[in-house]
């Protein structure tokens, strides 16, 4: 499966961003193509850029255009939007979910998923993702499953699901990840300010130089579909 493509499945745009942006030009810039599936638009997002850039009702067409550049600077030419609302994922029919992302599993064949680890992501959104994730890769034979790289980072993430299996050094590609960063001002404004002023944090500077995966199994989330 060397030679399939890389699947990303993150519920907002920016998700791509933070964790997982030096990851995805590693492969795009090895000629590994990178598939995209945004679940909604982050229509709910608290921002609205600094200085205010839009209205509630403006944010939506906001957020796509900077998805759509972020895709551009990361080197991602299939993007996938399923046009669901900002948080709600959790509260969707879960089976039409799961078939949703089966489908494209099914068409592409990825040789890796990454997206979040249930449970240890925070975000309701970001769990019922990776939870979606999960099923729909424990519905297909285990000789044919792609390796799933999930995103951790609550507080108890360390302890309860140990150290990360994967650990990529993106050091080299800090100013390009920034870029992809920034790429959505409604939402970074702020980070990117504190970063060009040099107030950033350690955890700032650590998220700019390492991104860390857990393997996740998805043989705990097996229906009786699989």
């Amino acid at each position: 499966m060397a030679d399939n493509p890389v699947l990303v499945i993150f519920p907002h745009p920016d998700d791509e961003a933070f964790g997982v942006s030096g990851t995805i030009l590693h492969h795009t810039r090895s000629g590994t193509p990178v598939t995209y599936i945004c679940l909604t638009l982050g229509e709910m997002g608290r921002n609205m850029g600094r200085p205010v850039m839009c209205t509630r009702e403006t944010l939506p067409e906001i957020r796509l255009q900077e998805l759509e550049e972020a895709c551009r600077l990361l080197g991602i030419r299939d993007l996938r939007r399923f046009g669901m609302r900002d948080k709600t994922v959790e509260f969707a029919d879960q089976e039409a979910l799961t078939e949703r992302v089966s489908d494209v599993i099914n068409e592409l064949a990825p040789a890796k998923i990454i997206t979040f680890y249930p449970g240890y992501a925070v975000h309701p959104d970001h769990n019922a993702t990776g939870e979606a994730v999960a099923r729909a890769v424990a519905r297909l034979p285990e000789n044919n499953q792609p390796v799933i790289h999930a995103v951790a980072f609550s507080n108890d993430a360390y302890d309860a699901l140990g150290p990360p299996d994967v650990n990529i050094d993106v050091a080299d590609l800090r100013e390009d990840k920034l870029g992809v960063i920034e790429a959505h001002a409604s939402q970074t404004a702020g980070l990117i300010e504190q970063v060009k002023q040099r107030q950033n944090s350690d955890f700032i500077e650590d998220m700019l130089h390492t991104e860390r995966f857990w393997t996740l199994d998805p043989a705990p989330y097996a229906d009786s579909r699989s």
